[in-house]
């Protein structure tokens, strides 16, 4: 009711870029060791997984990445990108590597998400396959799935679910605050 009378309240790209860093390597950090946990007692593997909770480089890249993809599908043309350019340059400096470089890294994460869940455009979907292929799992599974080279559906279904706390909220971002350049 509020809204309607005053306006949704102002916020600033740069300060969303904040936020939308801040939160994304702090769920990493946070999660990341749950997700190993989750991979290693799945029942879908006979042997246990070799990933280690400090072997997130491609987790982060895999998350970093599909959330970028969404950014376009919430905010107006020339705004997403902007979006983007300023979530990279922040990302730059955690990181210490050069905008092309990130910007590039990050483009061949986009890529291979869309490869590997194609024809699908779930992003949810598309990051846990790409776990799955990025870290090898495959070689874990019973002999079916490992000869076809293909994640077990019961363990998609369970890392979708835990991957759903690794989205950042674009829409809810969109629906609450004028976001303003």
């Amino acid at each position: 009711m509020l809204k309607q009378i005053f306006g949704k309240k102002k916020l600033k790209e740069d300060k969303l870029a904040n936020i939308f860093v801040n939160t994304t390597l702090q769920a990493v950090e946070d999660g990341f060791p749950d997700i190993v946990g989750l991979i290693q007692d799945s029942p879908e593997f006979i042997v246990t997984p070799k990933i280690e909770a400090n072997d997130d480089s491609k987790f982060i890249l895999i998350v970093l990445a599909a959330n970028l993809k969404e950014v376009p599908k919430h905010l107006d043309a020339h705004q997403d990108n902007r979006m983007i350019n300023l979530v990279i340059s922040k990302l730059c400096g955690v990181f210490d590597v050069s905008f092309d470089k990130l910007e590039g890294i990050l483009r061949d994460y986009q890529s291979y998400l869309s490869r590997v869940n194609h024809p699908s455009n779930n992003n949810l979907y598309a990051m846990s396959k790409a776990i799955f292929f990025k870290y090898e799992l495959g070689q874990y599974q019973e002999d079916y799935f490992r000869k076809m080279n293909a994640p077990n559906p019961l363990f998609l279904k369970r890392m979708d679910e835990a991957m759903k706390l690794f989205l950042f909220n674009w829409a809810s971002a969109v629906k609450d605050y004028q976001i303003i350049s």
